[in-house]
């Protein structure tokens, strides 16, 4: 019987010990290139809303604010203070829809192309309007051929917005370049956007100078959520506020002011809104299930709910209500 030299005994079994390891570590990438595989099948469905501004139409700081809520804001910026604005995607059918048409339009698309895993300079298939005021459809200029000259991007409004913007410039340009496509819809109509995604236009009262206002149900394929940014007050509204959160799992209800007092500087009864004093009393008896579906934005730079350490905040997270948060995202 011959005899193994004490070193050809060692390579030879680091050579095994090697073809064991180049084994087991090809098994386990080819495990880890399944579960990838899997987990990005999984994440490439179902429908997603995500909040891509939180913040009410002229921003955080607001030009002219001489207040201590704007004064360290001017020289160090807070990159989650967005206009308010809402995305959806549907990862299925590869589709991204925009509410609003903020000035943050540009931080907006960027981040919904983010989440959507699409291409940066990619338009979204749709952008919804609730009504003609400076927060909530300006940011279609950046459609325009001084910025990215957009390729026929749907833009969806009731019948008056439709016609202002057909009718008033710069948006007209807009329309006449191809900028944009104007889409008309109508109060309580179904406008299927994908198999698993609809939005329903629903009128509310607010200052109407230039346009109707709308909100939105938008109806995911388990879940649907409500989206109010603007309304004059709960109690001018023909419909019952209460009962449309109890068809919801998420309600993002108008929350401008946090009350009468925040703004000393302006004639309230000018710019109507439901306090959030106002809407917690309103909603104080509802049961806790329906209360945590409701989520306060559309902030005054003025409105203490923009800083999580605020009494006013805490107030609100006790009571059982919650804070709509820049980039938080909901599964439809």
């Amino acid at each position: 019987m011959k005899t193994w030299p004490i070193i050809r005994l060692f390579r030879y079994g680091a050579a095994i010990v090697l073809i064991l390891a180049w084994s087991c570590k090809e098994n386990k990438t080819e495990e880890r290139g399944n579960l990838n595989k899997s987990r990005t099948t999984e994440a490439d469905k179902g429908v997603k809303l995500v909040i891509l501004g939180t913040v009410q139409d002229a921003g955080s700081p607001q030009l002219g604010c001489k207040k201590s809520c704007c004064a360290d804001l001017y020289n160090k910026p807070d990159p989650a203070r967005k206009v308010v604005s809402l995305g959806l995607v549907d990862k299925e059918a590869q589709k991204r829809f925009l509410l609003e048409a903020t000035p943050d339009i540009t931080f907006q698309i960027h981040n919904l192309n983010r989440i959507a895993n699409t291409s940066v300079d990619q338009m979204p298939d749709g952008v919804f309007l609730t009504h003609a005021h400076i927060g909530h459809y300006t940011g279609l200029m950046y459609l325009g051929r001084e910025a990215v000259n957009a390729s026929e991007v749907p833009v969806y409004a009731m019948p008056r917005m439709i016609d202002f913007l057909q009718n008033n410039g710069p948006w007209n340009q807009l329309v006449k370049q191809k900028n944009i496509v104007l889409k008309g819809i109508s109060e309580d109509s179904i406008i299927r956007l994908t198999p698993t995604l609809s939005v329903i236009p629903v009128s509310v009262p607010h200052r109407d100078e230039y346009s109707e206002t709308v909100g939105y149900k938008i109806k995911g394929p388990a879940k649907e959520a409500l989206f109010i940014p603007d309304i004059d007050k709960w109690s001018k509204w023909e419909r019952d506020i209460t009962t449309l959160i109890a068809e919801v799992d998420y309600a993002f209800l108008d929350a401008t002011f946090f009350n009468g007092e925040e703004l000393n500087t302006r004639d309230l009864s000018q710019i109507p809104h439901p306090f959030v004093v106002e809407s917690m009393t309103l909603f104080n008896s509802l049961p806790p299930v329906q209360k945590q579906k409701i989520y306060f934005i559309h902030f005054n730079h003025t409105n203490p709910l923009l800083s999580p350490e605020s009494k006013e905040y805490k107030k609100v997270i006790s009571n059982g209500f919650r804070v709509a948060e820049f980039g938080e995202e909901f599964e439809l």
